[in-house]
């Protein structure tokens, strides 16, 4: 099939198009109707009716945003009317959700005449907290913002004018970087003189562009002040009539800095790019085809060639998506009247510097594990890069608060921040509450497979974030050449347990003779112990029991088995347990479990059910979770007798009986009787529980591991973990292909886990 065929298909599959309308509250009884409708919506009526900004605080307002478009200049195929112009609009509602959890309605409005449309959208004012124009044609589209904006008490924003802007100019910040240049003294020459083209020039003036040296071109040639006085343009584009002379776009690329395209395809050779000043920049960023080519610009000439364009599948990709979605989202936030000229600097500035920060793994992989690092082939985040959302949107909100556009007068950044993690799920909010804890007091924790890139990189976050004290175990010469490779600005802390020299080699004699004192009654002789000890995984372990680190992290190069066994051998269990058990976090979108034991017990009896128990509902408590535990079975409360339903019903009726134990629990019992809250209160309203349960024990490992991940694929559970429970010392063991986020997750669990002892 065609991508056109695909297309179709994907877009009338039922139901059709691509979005719903979702209840937010309850409506499952009556009294939640009369809540939701009448007679219950007669108190914030009232309410609004008294303050009418109340609205933002009794309805959806504060979170939606109206599309609206007539369908006369839609992307790449013209003016196609509003009726066809639905599936665009469905699809920007689509990525505003995605992306930022706006949500939208799309308006096609069948209106040509600009003044019929700005009565209708200034009419819509109650409904919505903003306005996103879309695909409408110039000028008309400068005439509706204009007047809307004056008109109108909520932020009114064309992103085809805007959002080109913004992204463009944040890529123009770093290409001027990137090859040495002031933004201030550049040479930009325009191809193009719409919408965008416009929008994006006045943008480039407010970051610092001189206005005087901006040339613009439209299909007639340079927009001189002649052809300005001769009335040959609008009002818009006489706005950068200039004063030299008359030529082609030839002519006007002759020794300058920049090049922006936002016209058609293929106006551009390779003899214009090489007519350009040193280390030019060329945004050829007309679609689907550029002006010239990625890989045509790139060859033209010897020295760096900055290229960015609107495709996905070359680098610096100049995408809207970048943009929109998070700024309304910070206009939104703080109650904004407008989205003024501040707020958009502040969302290119925070694109710009996010540019030239490490990157997720999660990103590198959904680009083909392309080496993604700050330089002329990335100027720009990738679109589905997460933190766009923690770097634009706060800037944003900030800028609305300081220039007055917003209704809200402070914002508490933290606080913030910690409402958008929760935007993009659960284990991203629990996550939060570890790290804060994490960050009131940082640890030392020694990343035993300290060479290995992943690790470097998540040390470096460790402590850029002020997380954790990390400790690379490995060599110390790999580690600096990797930083290096990687752009780190950054100066860890090793320790090589091989090196002939340093904090490695003064302590390999001491921790050998740790070892061997710990293990000689095992079967370890003293040379093996001097053998073992250049190991990381068994350097890491002495290196935390003789108190030289609080925390250890291994497992990402090794088989789990193999790289808990020495932690294990040395660090043991903690004195009041007897066993070590892994623990998954799972999120859903209103709900947390905890899974145990998935990694480590495979046939656990009641004496190990009762204790990984305990350890689960402690690891919960961490995450400022108040367990309820249940220990699941295919059997409910002695409903099937055999060896297997015993084991977690003699474990759950110890902890029951167990004066300590402060929370509640129950077993044996199914899975959904453990988390359905109607069994619970309907047939088996004898149980301990009063509410579902979260943290899940199960029967064995071979359960256990199948159950968090039907429940991480099947449900769309997010997980966090393994988190090793029941150590002696804060130890945990990650998995092959971890992520970053992962590695630093897992040591501000171990930071935590070491404050707690």
């Amino acid at each position: 099939m065609s991508l056109e065929d695909d297309s179709l298909e994907y877009h009338r599959s039922d139901p059709p198009g691509k979005i719903e309308i979702a209840t937010t509250k309850p409506t499952n009884t009556q009294r939640d109707l009369s809540l939701a409708y009448s007679p219950g919506v007669a108190g914030p009526c009232r309410e609004i009716d008294e303050n009418v900004d109340d609205a933002y605080t009794y309805t959806a307002k504060g979170n939606m945003v109206g599309v609206v478009s007539n369908g006369s200049a839609v992307l790449g195929l013209g003016d196609i009317g509003a009726a066809a112009s639905k599936p665009v609009m469905e699809g920007k509602g689509v990525l505003f959700k995605r992306f930022a959890d706006i949500d939208v309605f799309d308006l096609e409005l069948d209106l040509d005449d600009p003044e019929a449309m700005i009565e209708a959208i200034a009419a819509m004012e109650p409904t919505f907290g903003g306005i996103n124009l879309e695909d409408i044609a110039a000028p008309d589209c400068f005439e509706i913002e204009e007047t809307l904006r004056e008109r109108m008490d909520i932020p009114v924003f064309h992103d085809d004018q805007h959002g080109t802007a913004i992204i463009s100019g944040a890529a123009l910040v770093n290409a001027a970087r990137v090859v040495e240049k002031d933004l201030g003294e550049l040479d930009v020459v325009f191809s193009g003189a719409g919408a965008s083209a416009i929008a994006t020039a006045r943008f480039f003036v407010s970051l610092g562009v001189d206005p005087d040296r901006i040339t613009m071109c439209d299909s007639s040639g340079i927009i001189t002040a002649e052809r300005a006085a001769a009335g040959d343009v609008n009002e818009y584009k006489a706005e950068f009539a200039t004063e030299r002379e008359g030529g082609d776009l030839a002519d006007a690329m002759v020794d300058a800095d920049a090049f922006v395209g936002l016209s058609v395809s293929g106006i551009v050779d390779e003899e214009m790019v090489r007519s350009m000043a040193r280390d030019p920049m060329v945004f050829a960023m007309a679609n689907p085809d550029p002006e010239i080519g990625y890989d045509e610009a790139k060859a033209a000439r010897d020295d760096t060639v900055v290229v960015a364009t609107g495709r996905s599948d070359y680098p610096n990709q100049v995408n809207n998506v970048l943009g929109f979605p998070f700024i309304f989202r910070g206009a939104l936030d703080v109650r904004a009247r407008d989205i003024n000229e501040p707020m958009k600097v502040a969302a290119a500035e925070a694109l710009a510097e996010l540019a030239r920060t490490d990157v997720p793994d999660a990103v590198r992989k959904a680009y083909g594990d392309q080496p993604l690092q700050f330089g002329p082939d990335y100027i720009i985040p990738k679109p589905l890069d997460p933190r766009v959302l923690f770097e634009v949107a706060p800037a944003v909100a900030e800028a609305a608060i300081e220039s007055g556009a917003a209704r809200v007068e402070e914002i508490d950044s933290e606080e913030y921040e910690e409402r958008l993690e929760a935007r993009l799920g659960g284990s991203r909010e629990m996550m939060r509450v570890v790290l804060n804890k994490a960050k009131s007091d940082p640890k030392r924790v020694a990343l035993a497979e300290g060479g290995d890139e992943k690790i470097i990189r998540a040390a470096a976050q460790l402590e850029e974030q002020g997380i954790a004290e990390p400790v690379l175990i490995g060599d110390e010469s790999r580690i600096d050449e990797t930083c290096r490779e990687l752009g780190l600005r950054y100066d860890p802390e090793v320790v090589d347990p091989e090196s002939n020299g340093g904090i490695g080699a003064e302590k390999r004699e001491e921790y050998a003779e740790r070892l061997y004192e710990a293990r000689r009654r095992k079967g370890i002789t003293r040379s093996e112990a001097e053998e073992l000890i250049e190991e990381s995984n068994y350097y890491a372990s002495v290196m935390v029991d003789a108190g030289d680190a609080d925390a250890m992290l291994t497992g990402l190069t090794h088989h789990y088995p193999s790289a808990l066994r020495p932690p294990l051998q040395v660090l043991g269990t903690a004195p009041e347990a007897n066993y070590a058990a892994g623990v998954y976090l799972l999120t859903f979108r209103n709900k947390v479990v905890f899974v145990a034991d998935a990694t480590v017990n495979q046939d656990p009896d009641e004496d190990v059910l009762e204790e990984i128990t305990r350890h689960t509902a402690e690891l919960a408590r961490r995450f400022n979770v108040e367990p309820r535990a249940a220990l699941l079975s295919y059997s409910n409360f002695g409903s099937v007798n055999t060896p297997g339903t015993v084991k977690p019903r003699e474990a759950a009726r110890r902890l029951r009986e167990d004066p300590e134990i402060d929370f509640p629990v129950d077993g044996e019992m199914q899975a959904d009787t453990a988390v359905v809250e109607e069994l619970l209160e309907g047939t088996y309203e004898f149980s301990e529980l009063d509410d579902p349960a979260n943290v899940l024990v199960f029967p064995n490992l071979e359960a256990g591991n199948i159950g968090y991940k039907l429940l991480q694929r099947l449900g769309g559970a997010e997980a966090v973990g393994p988190m090793l429970v029941g150590m002696d010392q804060p130890v945990h063991v990650l998995q092959r292909g971890d992520e970053v986020k992962d590695i630093v997750n897992l040591a501000g669990v171990a930071v935590v886990d070491a404050q707690e002892e």
